[in-house]
């Protein structure tokens, strides 16, 4: 499974942005670990995993998805995660 390379960016501090993206994957019973410049996370979506890492880059907050479930397009992962994020 290919995975997805997700780009958002964002106006906030550093620190806000990851906050909100923290309390979004918390908010569904997840995991969010790292700091401002990368960590790991875990979400159960649909009664499926989804896991990833994120990275820091000045005002963009880049993902890689390695784990979703395969009838869940990356489209919708990041529809999902700019709708929490920006």
């Amino acid at each position: 499974m290919a995975d997805c390379n997700i780009s958002i960016p964002f106006t906030d501090p550093v620190s806000g942005a990851l906050a909100k993206a923290k309390a979004a994957i918390e908010n569904q019973n997840g995991t969010f670990n790292g700091d401002d410049n990368s960590g790991n996370f875990e979400v159960t979506f649909l009664g499926n995993t989804i896991k990833g890492s994120y990275s820091v880059t000045g005002q963009t907050l880049n993902l890689v998805i390695t784990n979703k479930p395969f009838f869940v397009p990356c489209s919708t992962i990041e529809s999902l995660l700019l709708k929490e994020i920006s």
